[in-house]
């Protein structure tokens, strides 16, 4: 059913983006657009480029249309959420940080990126297939029901032959279009975009919408065909003639020199250039919703200059959002050895694909967001757990509760969840402590809850999963938990009659308190006791010196237990060390 919320308010952007699609759908087709299984589908798009990784920037251009069609879908409506692979585009740069690639790769520069080699060792006949594979695998984790258009297929089977011969016959009414706008003066500074930095204009490359080709004039006149090459099979070519009657297309290879003069009502190997293909399948598909990104929505742009040139193909423009950039933070160590932003993938291994879908689902399209790979994604989970909480007892917004929902599943159902989703510091925690020792780990959870012990790792599966792998590829190896192998002698020696006391206090109450619940009362309890005050007193009723008592007695026990400072915190370390080490590093 679908998820309305209760006001305009509060209503959530998938919702209102749902009514313009059904509303505009319905002004294309008056009385065909229905809640009927047999009426036509709603058409919405997505494109990507597989030139290499695609991106968590990239991801949105898919989320923005899935999460609108899923809505639709909710209501009754058919719907086709089609991703137009744009692997018949020219293979642009040799991408930084590709396992299995080097500079060999640039002799390939100018192919379609079907015709490059895939990486090496990959099980993938192309380059194309080998990024393809990767999102599509991504995709399926996440939930998203899509049709995949390769445009290869496409292009090389004639599926696009009279759009290609309606276009070259038009291509005086296309020019006239383009040069209204390579006439124009660049706007004004302030009303330019921002500078992209260097992750956003990454990002940015593995959209089809990147390549702002608008063809070439030349002595012959202007060509929106651009062929490829039948000898090199590279893209750097210049028609010199034409004829509409007979078809008869002559071009010339710029690299190797090759030319040759074809039948264009019978040559599939070329492809109309971007500023013309993206109108062009907007009219063959029927596409009534796409959002573009902001590099493709300037004066000028792909998506404004298509939206006049779609008219001659006889289509509409589709309606959609300008969708902001993703930021990732604390992507340091992956943008090293990668060379890139992180992929969905790389995401899909540290966090559950709830939280990812509920990230993109929560904001505006046109709202920026970053996606964590530092220590943020624990204050994330932190933030979604709460979000659970109110949505289960009735207080979370309408607007939250529409998200929520959006996140934890689709139109087709749940997406499969953790049956016990303890918070996820925890779990980092606890993985960062037994570094892969499973049954510590089982031993230390279950000791979380004494009433309601874990059977299995499994109950916390898949978060658990996540967490490990987020300690494991993400925390640097400084930064990682060492439980000492034998207590610090000097330092105890050296401790004053104060701290004494106080580890006396908590040696003698671990084993009354031996649950997480109960050593978080008890850790943050010994400072109070002694200042002298109850255990359970409040900080409305402790002198701000309590927390400066505190603050020294916890990093007493870190430098007792790990050698440093700071650490996990210490109920759950103190937990994982178990109680008779914990003694014996504690001096009893």
């Amino acid at each position: 059913m679908p998820i309305v919320a209760q006001s305009t308010e509060t209503t959530d952007w998938v919702s209102r983006f749902a009514d313009e699609v059904i509303e505009e759908s319905e002004r294309r087709a008056p009385g065909k657009v229905t809640p009927d299984p047999e009426a036509a589908a709603i058409v919405v798009a997505s494109g990507l480029s597989p030139s290499g990784p695609i991106h968590l920037g990239n991801l949105r251009e898919v989320m923005t249309p899935h999460l609108v069609a899923d809505e639709i879908r909710r209501r009754g409506h058919r719907v086709r959420h089609l991703i137009s692979w744009d692997d018949y585009d020219r293979y642009r740069k040799v991408p930084a940080g590709v396992a299995g690639v080097d500079e060999s790769w640039a002799e390939h520069l100018g192919k379609p990126l079907t015709s490059v080699p895939a990486p090496k060792g990959s099980p993938h006949p192309n380059w194309a297939e080998h990024f393809k594979a990767a999102m599509t695998e991504s995709l399926a984790e996440l939930g998203v029901e899509f049709d995949g258009i390769s445009q290869t297929a496409q292009y090389t089977s004639g599926a696009y032959r009279e759009q290609i011969l309606h276009a070259m016959k038009h291509r005086g009414d296309i020019d006239a279009i383009l040069d209204q706008y390579r006439t124009k003066k660049a706007p004004a500074k302030k009303q330019q975009q921002k500078p992209l930095d260097e992750a956003e204009l990454e990002a940015a490359e593995g959209s089809g919408a990147a390549a702002e080709d608008d063809g070439s004039s030349g002595s012959a006149g202007y060509f929106p065909y651009k062929p490829y090459c039948g000898n090199c099979e590279k893209d750097l070519t210049t028609v010199t003639s034409y004829d509409d009657d007979s078809t008869e297309l002559s071009y010339t290879c710029t690299v190797c020199g090759f030319s040759e003069t074809v039948r264009l009502s019978e040559f599939d190997r070329g492809k109309l250039v971007w500023k013309v293909d993206w109108p062009m399948r907007w009219a063959y598909e029927g596409v009534v919703f796409e959002p573009s990104g902001v590099d493709h929505s300037s004066p000028g742009s792909s998506f404004q200059v298509g939206g006049q040139i779609v008219g001659i193909f006889g289509g509409k423009q589709p309606i959609g959002p300008m969708y902001a950039f993703v930021g990732i933070s604390g992507m340091a160590k992956m943008s090293s050895s990668r060379g890139g932003v992180p992929t969905p993938a790389d995401a899909l291994k540290i966090m559950e694909p709830q939280l990812l879908r509920w990230l993109y689902a929560r904001r505006r399209p046109n709202q920026s967001f970053k996606i964590a790979f530092d220590q943020e994604i624990q204050r994330l989970y932190d933030e979604w757990d709460k979000l659970a909480g109110k949505v289960a007892d009735g207080s979370a917004l309408p607007a939250d509760v529409a998200a929520h929902a959006r996140a934890v599943g689709t139109a087709a159902g749940d997406l499969p969840r953790t049956p016990r989703p303890l918070p996820y510091r925890t779990l980092a925690s606890v993985a960062d402590i037994t570094a892969g020792h499973e049954d510590q780990a089982l031993r230390i959870l279950s000791e979380l809850d004494p009433e309601q012990p874990l059977a299995s790792l499994d109950e916390v599966r898949p978060r658990f999963d996540r967490a490990e792998a987020w300690i494991n590829t993400q925390v640097p190896a400084d930064q990682r938990t060492v439980v000492r192998a034998e207590p610090d002698a000097e330092l105890l020696k050296s401790l004053d009659d104060a701290s004494r006391e106080s580890l006396r206090l908590l040696l003698d109450g671990l084993a009354a308190n031996w649950s997480l619940d109960g050593l978080t009362h008890l850790v943050y309890g010994v400072p109070k006791v002694q200042a002298g005050f109850s255990a359970d007193a409040t900080p409305k009723e402790l002198p701000a010196e309590i927390k400066t008592a505190q603050r020294a007695f916890f990093a007493l026990l870190y430098h007792l237990l790990v050698g440093r400072d700071t650490g996990p915190r210490l109920p759950t370390l103190l937990l994982a060390v178990g109680q008779e080490r914990v003694r014996e590093l504690l001096g009893e």
